[in-house]
């Protein structure tokens, strides 16, 4: 028996649709909160889900806070590096893919809003750390520093305290939200590569990304560049034979005295009027007319004087040797520039590529030359680190600073370094020994840190004498002083 199915009964009943509820929301206020909260490694309270504009705001402005504040390492007018603020953009990206990739460890739960809420947190949990970083720079550039924290110990140890908090807020952020322990543990490794690498980047000139303008009024004359062209090239193979064919020939029956004076620092004009005064130095007080070689990274001198790279180092000591006589001849070498904490001598001469000099490399040129008598002065920042390196029995080595200190006048401004103005241009024109012009020069070094207000401790200049070597230089002082002064 069948049922009659009325028409008014209509199609077959529906069940009613119930749509699922609204993700909750959060404003852009309370995003940045939670986030700075995770960057206090506290476990962030909430529970909402981003909208797409949300989101984006929240990974952009942090970075954009973070920019704004490297502004303040640059005085004065600046122009934005936009190629290098794209290229801290990888950082920005690996550490989102990693993120994503930890967290998309299980796909149990989809939709859960873990990824968005990740994305929207992580750029805040390490904001505070960040702008700390920042300001340690900027408090370094512009003196403000302790004293213990001016050395490369002090800042790196705090600075590498500052990455470890950073990576403490990530990991704990990540793990509130991770599903997979394997893939978190991944994590630690990768983003403290991710960190490393981008340290790393930053501390190349190429990647500021505040740079100062060049445009704005000023008094200056535009600086000279370097251009490399084929007679550039060529040219510069002239210079170095005819200062190699140039060296005087030596005065029988005496001491004679040689010098090498090398600058490989371009972009600092003090280190030009420097190794000049010393070159002149030493052809006028020291009898060394036509015995000077210099060699000089200089856009203003590429026509005039041979390039000071390490390669030419080495060969102007291997010709000076064939010149002069190298059992009872002295050779004087100078060198001014930048240091590092690796005692590594600093070189530039943009787009010209050159090496920084090692004190081992130019001890193995002079081993290598057979040149016995030696002094060597260094007027850099750590120059101390040279004394050991070049130290024997028949070497005097003197240094504008110890191992762990920087040296001063190095700046643009200056018109000479420090060191260089006291023991060189000052005291050895008053007497031809080394030993008393550095007596001498260190009191009046100190005193001129003390008025300039050097805050990173005193350079505490260093000389090594060998036993071997100073009766030469007792008889050389003592033949220079007695010549008339107008061979003096």
């Amino acid at each position: 028996m069948s049922e009659d199915i009325s028409e008014d009964d209509g199609p077959a009943a529906e069940l009613p649709l119930t749509e699922p509820p609204a993700p909750p929301r959060a404003g852009i206020a309370q995003w940045i909160a939670e986030g700075l909260r995770s960057a206090l490694l506290l476990t962030p309270r909430i529970d909402a889900i981003p909208t797409p504009w949300q989101l984006l705001l929240l990974v952009l402005l942090p970075n954009l806070l973070v920019l704004g504040a490297e502004r303040l390492q640059i005085d004065g007018p600046v122009t934005l590096n936009w190629l290098a603020s794209l290229n801290a953009l990888w950082a920005i990206g690996a550490t989102l893919w990693l993120g994503w990739w930890v967290l998309a460890g299980r796909a149990s739960a989809p939709d859960d809003g873990r990824l968005p809420r990740w994305f929207a947190l992580v750029g805040w949990s390490s904001v505070p750390a960040t702008l700390l970083m920042v300001a340690l720079s900027v408090s370094y550039l512009r003196g403000w520093l302790p004293k213990p924290l001016t050395t490369p110990n002090g800042f790196w140890a705090l600075y590498g305290l500052l990455l470890a908090w950073v990576l403490a807020a990530l990991l704990r952020l990540t793990a509130r939200y991770a599903t997979s322990r394997v893939r978190l543990a991944l994590f630690l490794p990768g983003m403290a590569a991710i960190l490393a690498l981008g340290v790393w980047q930053s501390l190349g000139d190429a990647a500021r990304v505040w740079e100062p303008d060049r445009s704005a009024a000023t008094d200056e004359p535009p600086r000279p560049r370097l251009r490399l062209t084929q007679e550039a090239f060529e040219q510069q193979q002239a210079i170095w034979q005819r200062a190699v064919a140039g060296i005087g020939e030596r005065q029988a029956g005496q001491t004679n005295v040689y010098g090498l004076v090398f600058a490989p620092y371009a972009t600092e004009d003090v280190f030009l009027r420097e190794s000049r005064m010393v070159a002149q130095l030493l052809e006028e007080r020291f009898d060394a007319k036509g015995r000077v070689l210099h060699l000089m990274n200089h856009a203003t001198t590429t026509d005039t004087l041979p390039w000071a790279t390490p390669l030419n180092l080495q060969r102007a000591v291997a010709a000076l040797a064939q010149r002069m006589d190298r059992d009872n001849d002295l050779l004087v070498v100078y060198m001014t520039s930048h240091g590092a904490s690796d005692h590594k001598l600093a070189a530039s001469h943009w787009p010209l590529s050159v090496p920084g000099l090692t004190p081992e490399e130019l001890r193995k040129a002079l081993d290598e030359a057979g040149i016995r008598h030696r002094v060597v002065a260094i007027s850099a920042c750590y120059s101390g680190g040279w004394i050991e390196p070049m130290a024997n029995d028949d070497t005097l080595v003197m240094t504008a600073a110890d191992a762990t200190h920087t040296s001063y006048g190095c700046g643009r401004l200056s018109e000479l370094t420090f060191f260089g103005r006291a023991m060189f241009d000052e005291q050895l024109r008053k007497t031809h020994s080394f030993e008393a012009a550095f007596a001498a020069a260190v009191p009046l070094i100190r005193e001129r840190e003390i008025e300039a207000g050097k805050e990173d401790g005193f350079s505490n200049p260093q000389i090594r004498v060998g036993e071997k070597i100073r009766p030469l230089l007792e008889q050389l002082s003592q033949r220079l002083d007695a010549l008339p002064p107008s061979a003096k």
